[in-house]
């Protein structure tokens, strides 16, 4: 599967609709980036500059400055998809955070979808 396409989208494109997901749902776009801090390492300012920088996702997670070592717990299906079968790394990362903001939509408590 050619997944170059999804590679290269802009992650400052994406990043709103993950926090209009969560809000439709009542969650808060401090929760989101919560996910997204755990998952990558990135802090409040590396993530804004990440999406200042209109970064595609490949820019994103290489960048990232440590992915989350608990990271192999996330487990379940996005897009028709075993989270923990995807060989490509890469999509892998993505559709990673694509479960933790489902699972924050769903109200499933932070405490879980962190893997604490």
């Amino acid at each position: 599967m050619d997944n170059s396409r999804v590679f290269a989208m802009s992650f400052s494109k994406i990043y709103p609709m993950y926090i209009q997901k969560a809000e439709k749902k009542g969650k808060t776009k401090e929760e989101v980036n919560e996910i997204i801090y755990w998952l990558t390492g990135y802090d409040e300012l590396g993530l804004q500059q990440q999406i200042d920088k209109e970064v595609n996702f490949e820019e994103f997670f290489n960048q990232a400055p440590c992915m989350n070592p608990n990271v192999s717990l996330i487990k379940g299906v996005i897009c028709g998809y075993r989270v923990e079968d995807i060989e490509d790394k890469l999509m892998q990362q993505i559709r990673y955070l694509d479960k933790l903001i489902d699972e924050l939509a769903r109200g499933k408590k932070m405490e879980k979808i962190l893997r604490k």
